[in-house]
């Protein structure tokens, strides 16, 4: 049984690092393509978006 469990546990982490690169893959890939270079010129970069989260109460201003 506990052999059971730990290969669920090792496949869950798989997936998780598979999850991660695939992700940065993605976004290093759609920001370095031509397409990915000339929206950005066209456009402008929108990483600069506020959340909720960075105005918490102790960072009033």
């Amino acid at each position: 049984m506990s052999s059971f469990v730990l290969s669920i546990i090792l496949w869950i982490v798989g997936l998780f690092i598979m999850y991660l690169v695939i992700t940065t893959a993605v976004k290093d890939g759609i920001n370095k393509s031509i397409i990915g270079q000339f929206f950005e010129k066209k456009y402008g970069i929108k990483e600069d978006k506020k959340s909720f989260l960075d105005s918490d109460l102790d960072n009033d201003k």
